[in-house]
């Protein structure tokens, strides 16, 4: 490509445009240029294909990737498959209604459902750059603008990606920028798999330092206890009491935003939970609503019996449980709160919890289930030696994911200064 026909792309062009972040290289190249999405990228149909090449699933989080590499379950006949459409890699694909996240991009080669839009480039662009530019902000609000009818079956078309106007900086400036952020790519990548060992090591950790099925000690033991003999497996009522939560009904009616609104500790609330420690809720309801639930205070352990049932939180708030907790109580003299905290989401207990509610229609467990599940006991001594054990790595486990955090924190900041938003004011 001559120097010509890179710099003249376009005949439309938007003014005025730069980075905020330029690399000292590109700080005099002036501004960049801004064509149609259609003078980039051009849609593909190919259908022309045999079986042996995979069908790909289309996901937000790692693009286009053969189905049998993720949980996906869904079922497609030969003949459905015939109307599939060929990817390459190195294609960008826009779901027709799923494009909250962007447009994904594919590194396989492999068939996907003639439902998605199959974009290829037209002229000599770095993949990475846009791989990266179809995922940020202004990207995104760009593409789903004027879609305010989607409910109604709208849908993202061709037409609409093609009035899109799209940077276009000079190869080696895309090139820069791709350089850049894949580096720190790299880096998030590399934290992540860190993490993930972290995680690994503490699951091994639980398995080898409470008994298992059918074993009364423990494979891995600290020395002071070595000769401390079995621990006691006993039901669950022998040691603790659940009281369960209660919710004022209709609870729309008791939703607050004024100042003398109490927690609701919601299943949803565990999703910004730290370590099985919940700190913040979304919602409040007043206090004639708190009177109608129960109360649970800062420090006590809750249980999910719906949804996410079976994992057990601790509370860094007061608050107010409906009924899908159960709190639990009077547990203190058998066991130690961390000790407990852990043992209750080990897989020794979750396993349990599975068993005893399975053939259910609905995913809950009653106190009933709970009760009849067997806790291994040990004395508080060791019980405190193991918690501290884990409570140790759980905090080296939060500062990873925190260090992990910071680090998406400013690649999104970097995306922010290194693509400039083509409708910002």
């Amino acid at each position: 490509m001559n120097k010509n026909n890179e710099n003249n792309t376009s005949t439309k062009l938007s003014a005025g445009l730069v980075p905020k972040l330029r690399f000292p290289e590109f700080v005099n190249d002036g501004e960049w240029c801004y064509p149609n999405g259609d003078e980039l990228f051009e849609p593909i149909a190919n259908k022309n294909h045999n079986s042996d090449l995979p069908i790909l699933a289309i996901t937000q989080d790692k693009g286009a990737v053969p189905r049998d590499m993720i949980d996906y379950h869904v079922s497609v006949t030969d003949k459905s498959v015939e109307s599939y459409k060929v990817v390459e890699i190195g294609d960008f694909i826009i779901s027709l209604r799923s494009f909250q996240g962007g447009i994904e991009y594919s590194f396989y080669k492999g068939l996907c459902s003639p439902a998605y839009i199959i974009l290829r480039k037209k002229i000599n662009l770095e993949n990475d750059f846009y791989r990266h530019y179809f995922k940020s902000v202004p990207f995104i609000r760009d593409l789903n603008r004027n879609l305010e009818g989607i409910r109604d079956g709208k849908m993202i078309s061709y037409k609409q990606f093609s009035e899109i106007l799209i940077p276009k900086p000079k190869l080696k400036e895309q090139q820069k920028i791709a350089s850049c952020l894949l580096s720190l790519d790299e880096v998030i990548t590399a934290e992540n798999q860190k993490l993930e060992v972290l995680k690994d090591h503490k699951k091994g950790l639980l398995q080898n330092l409470f008994p298992q099925e059918g074993e009364t000690v423990p494979k891995l033991r600290f020395k002071e206890f070595e000769g401390s003999g079995e621990w006691a497996l006993d039901a669950f009522s022998e040691y603790i009491k659940l009281y369960r939560g209660s919710s004022p009904r209709p609870i729309q009616n008791y939703f607050t935003t004024d100042e003398s609104g109490v927690n609701w500790i919601k299943i949803g609330d565990t999703k910004n939970a730290d370590n099985f420690i919940i700190k913040q809720v979304e919602e409040r309801i007043t206090p004639e609503g708190a009177e109608k639930s129960r109360k649970v205070n800062v420090g006590e352990l809750i249980l999910a019996n719906s949804m996410s049932f079976g994992k057990t939180y601790q509370l860094a708030i007061e608050g107010y449980i409906y009924d899908g907790w159960f709190v639990l109580r009077e547990y203190e003299k058998h066991f130690d709160k961390h000790f407990l905290l852990q043992l209750l989401n080990s897989d020794y207990m979750q396993s349990q919890y599975k068993k005893l509610s399975a053939g259910g229609i609905v995913q809950n467990i009653s106190s009933d289930i709970v009760y009849n599940t067997t806790l291994p006991h040990t004395s508080l001594n060791e019980q405190k030696k193991i918690a501290s054990c884990l409570l140790s790595l759980d905090e080296i486990i939060s500062a990873q994911s925190q260090k992990i955090e910071t680090l998406k924190l400013h690649k999104k900041g970097l995306l922010q200064g290194l693509f400039p938003g083509v409708n910002e004011t």
